[in-house]
């Protein structure tokens, strides 16, 4: 059976993918959308690579924004999809690659409990500005707070290095800078541009289910390593 991982980015959660999910699903693939927001770095690595585990093939895993870090330390995928998502090389982090857009900063605010947090008023113009308004509300909605210190993290392996790689850089993106995106692209062995915002799975999931259709066949229909 045909299986997809998906992680997403930080403030996030795994109902963000939920119209994705569903339509691969209903195409016949197993999914899995794992919760993030366990702390740390490694700690979300740790988790993805439960999920990777626990799937009877080698899945294509993506991987949103902060996501990108997060897939970069995991084992035993059969492809990796970086979605306007980070790709960091030996040493380095999300945030030493540039994070967080300007636009993003401000939009930041600090909880009491040392957390942060997006400003609702801020988010949907930057996080989904291409969305039709509903659909860009509920995805503001779903936002939670996100422990500080996980962008900083820096992945302990690079499986973009060994594992089959691709790259979509969205090119109307206000949260990461798409210059930046087609530098990280670079690292991957494929890449596309889309003309979309930072959040394709919320106002274009087909443009995403499409993509990683193609690529479950073609990792399907690819010797085994």
């Amino acid at each position: 059976m045909a299986a997809v991982v998906l992680v997403h980015g930080l403030y996030h959660r795994p109902e963000h993918f939920a119209e994705v999910a569903e339509r691969l699903r209903a195409s016949g693939a197993e999914v899995a959308v794992p919760e993030l927001h366990r702390g740390s770095l490694p700690a979300d690595t740790a988790a993805v690579q439960a999920a990777v585990d626990a799937l009877p093939e080698p899945a294509v895993v993506l991987g949103h924004s902060y996501g990108g870090s997060v897939i970069t330390g995991v084992r035993g995928a059969g492809h990796l999809v970086y979605l306007a998502a980070f790709v960091p090389d030996t040493g380095e982090s999300a945030a030493g690659l540039g994070g967080a857009s300007a636009q993003l900063q401000a939009a930041i605010r600090a909880e009491p409990d040392g957390s942060t947090s997006l400003r609702p008023d801020l988010a949907a113009a930057i996080l989904y500005d291409d969305c039709p308004e509903p659909l860009a509300a509920r995805a503001v909605g779903l936002l939670r707070a996100q422990a500080p210190g996980c962008g900083r993290g820096v992945p302990e392996r690079h499986s973009w290095k060994e594992i089959p790689s691709t790259y979509v850089v969205c090119a109307q993106d206000r949260a990461v800078d798409p210059v930046l995106q087609r530098r990280m692209a670079s690292r991957c062995a494929d890449a596309r541009e889309w003309r979309t915002g930072h959040s394709p799975f919320a106002g274009q999931p087909r443009l995403v289910v499409e993509l990683l259709q193609e690529l479950l066949a073609s990792t399907l229909h690819s010797p085994a390593r």
